[in-house]
């Protein structure tokens, strides 16, 4: 079994728990990891792009002049995609870029990416993470007794209030539950401050 210790937020040992090895000693897949990453951002695309069809441009519908005898290409329609302010032909229109991507991949994905930040020792746990007040230098505080630096996703189920006020001014820090972890922020971020409850949480869902 994988082992951690478990900190304080001065930066204390005050215990160690055992971690699976399904989830926390898993190989280092990182097509896996890119496949997942690519379909997280795929979902949060908006596909808002829209363009017009000829019969959506301005302009009439009225044939410019005699389909013969003129000398000029025939045309019927200025609105047609040959000419200047004519229609778009093959253009975009709104659609949804998501797409179905396996859960047992996008798990594996999620074991390969936790244990590599285990291994590179970029993943803490402490017990909890109680906070007097909403104070956001106060966690600033415990951030640098850490060392940490960069991009840090903080997880924690606990619901407190005082943290969510205390993190949400913070750049480069992102708070989210323990059902709330997703393939990009791990990746993303440079530490990972995992709460005891949420990392058994996680390790719960990734067990399955």
């Amino acid at each position: 079994m994988a082992e951690i210790e478990v900190k304080n937020l001065a930066n204390e040992v005050v215990g160690k728990i055992e971690l699976s090895d399904e989830v926390f000693k898993a190989e280092f897949n990182q097509p896996l990891i890119w496949e997942a990453v690519k379909h997280y951002n795929d979902s949060l695309r908006a596909g808002t792009a829209s363009t017009k069809v000829r019969g959506e441009v301005r302009g009439s519908g009225k044939k410019l002049w005699r389909q013969k005898g003129t000398g000029r290409a025939r045309i019927g329609s200025a609105r047609s995609p040959l000419w200047r302010h004519g229609g778009t032909v093959h253009g975009p229109k709104p659609r949804d870029y998501g797409y179905r991507f396996p859960r047992k991949k996008l798990r594996g994905a999620m074991r390969s990416a936790l244990s590599a930040k285990l291994r590179g020792n970029s993943l803490t746990v402490v017990e909890s993470m109680p906070l007097e007040g909403p104070k956001t230098k106060e966690f600033v505080k415990i951030l640098q007794g850490f060392g940490f630096t960069g991009r840090i996703l903080v997880v924690d189920s606990s619901g407190d209030r005082n943290l969510m006020l205390a993190l949400r001014n913070l750049p480069g820090v992102k708070l989210v539950p323990g059902t709330g972890v997703n393939i990009y922020d791990v990746v993303n971020s440079n530490v990972l401050l995992f709460s005891k409850e949420s990392i058994l949480k996680v390790q719960e869902v990734l067990s399955r």
